[in-house]
């Protein structure tokens, strides 16, 4: 709870630090409403909505209100899909206006000691330091290879912990060894005759530790697309938690260090994997704008980036390899909001499994609308995000696919979970974009 001194200092903040330019850009029209799902899932709430949300940030702003725990509460149910920019027709930057809000406020309210103490191991002793990831990975790689996993099932030991993440336990990919995470290449070479690009590629966080195979099947498509690839080894985390969480101060660092990292390689593009970090490198001109030493820079590398399913579309990969699956099966996509909302990439995808033989591509009914992931939003918003998911799982059943593809591993793991909540686990798969396609052509 935070106190009145908090929420004065919050409100002056507000209004210093609000773009209140942007905050009037909304005409209250409701053009967002259909695309947001805690709108729908809330009862058709308007507090719960983008054009509700914004409502309260400029009450804040004009001191009609107070920033209590109900204007905390609507701003952190808030998946921050980003579904609502593309259907307004003022093209309000409304994820702008809502990390900021965010920052403001967990910036100037006290946690408790046990919470501060959590975001301070999260936030600024894990995330910036991949040393560390993997260490930390590498222990539930042990828990999955040594027995324990199985004699803590065998005690029930996990039902000391919510539903979700008792399913999400069963879920989890197999984490490979510390020293396979340690050994990553930084540099590989094109294969084949023609060299057609010169490409640097992000390998993240979570997705060079715990789904790493998803990264190396990356870099193998990239190769025999014809791409050189550097893979800068002093990279860090993109920033996406901290600048989805309050931290943006924490976020800017990591950009600062990405940039400079990147600004090593002499590439044609800053190829990316996960729709979540991908929409979060490619707004680091937002973050760092008021910085007269990184803007420029900050600007030039966000000019590079693009997901590996629009650079194998636009390297005609589709054409030029042969893409088969020897067992036929119905595919569907579940869209990355990021990926969709943010960086426009949603033909590329479809376009590269409809040139798979012996797939047949079927359309989900709402692919575009979130799947209640959103980064750690299944374990802090459990509840909505389990309500959304239920729903998204009955358009999935209704196209009969065998395999729901991603493009994020939030997403995947969510896909994964509702397959697992269904009891669908003998008969449906999901699996990431990059797996597909390298399983089509091996």
């Amino acid at each position: 709870m935070t106190t009145a001194a908090e929420q004065r200092t919050i409100q002056t903040e507000f209004q210093s630090r609000m773009d209140e330019n942007e905050l009037l850009n909304c005409m209250r029209c409701g053009f967002c409403l259909p695309s947001c799902p805690t709108y729908i899932e809330s009862g058709y709430q308007e507090s719960h909505s983008p054009r509700g949300r914004i409502a309260l940030m400029k009450a804040v702003v004009d001191g009609l209100i107070e920033p209590d725990e109900d204007v905390e509460r609507s701003l952190e149910l808030c998946l921050g899909c980003r579904a609502c920019e593309p259907v307004c027709p003022s093209g309000v930057k409304y994820g702008h206006l809502l990390e900021e809000a965010r920052d403001i406020i967990h910036q100037n309210k006290k946690f408790s000691a046990p919470v501060q103490a959590l975001r301070n191991v999260v936030f600024k002793g894990l995330f910036p330091h991949q040393d560390r990831m993997v260490t930390v990975t590498s222990l539930l790689g042990l828990y999955q290879r040594t027995g324990l996993q199985t004699a803590v099932r065998k005690v029930g030991f996990m039902n000391l912990f919510p539903e979700n993440l008792r399913t999400m336990e069963r879920v989890l990919p197999q984490v490979p060894s510390k020293r396979e995470m340690k050994n990553r290449p930084t540099f590989l070479q094109a294969e084949g005759m023609m060299k057609t690009a010169t490409v640097a590629f992000f390998s993240g966080c979570l997705m060079d530790t715990m789904f790493m195979e998803t990264n190396n099947a990356t870099m193998k498509l990239l190769q025999k697309a014809g791409c050189d690839i550097t893979i800068p080894k002093t990279q860090a985390c993109c920033g996406a938690l901290h600048g989805h969480s309050g931290e943006k101060d924490g976020a800017k660092e990591l950009a600062r260090r990405n940039i400079a990292a990147f600004e090593e390689c002499e590439a044609d593009y800053i190829i990316t994997n996960a729709g979540g970090c991908g929409a979060f490198l490619i707004e680091y001109d937002h973050l760092l704008k008021g910085d007269p030493e990184w803007a420029d820079r900050a600007k030039a590398f966000v000019a590079k980036i693009k997901d590996i399913t629009q650079i194998l579309f636009e390297l005609d990969f589709h054409k030029n390899f042969p893409l088969k699956l020897t067992n036929p099966q119905i595919l569907t996509y579940q869209d990355s909001c990021h990926l969709r909302n943010v960086m426009k990439t949603f033909m590329a995808p479809r376009m590269l499994m409809g040139a798979i033989e012996g797939a047949e591509f079927r359309e989900m009914e709402g692919a575009d609308r979130c799947c209640g992931s959103a980064g750690i939003y299944n374990i802090t918003e459990s509840e909505m995000s389990m309500q959304i998911l239920d729903h998204k799982m009955e358009k999935a059943k209704e196209t009969a696919a065998h395999t729901i593809v991603t493009a994020n591993p939030g997403c995947l793991l969510q896909m994964k979970l509702g397959i697992e909540r269904e009891g669908l686990s003998d008969k449906v798969r999901a699996v990431h974009i990059v797996d597909l396609l390298l399983e089509a052509i091996e």
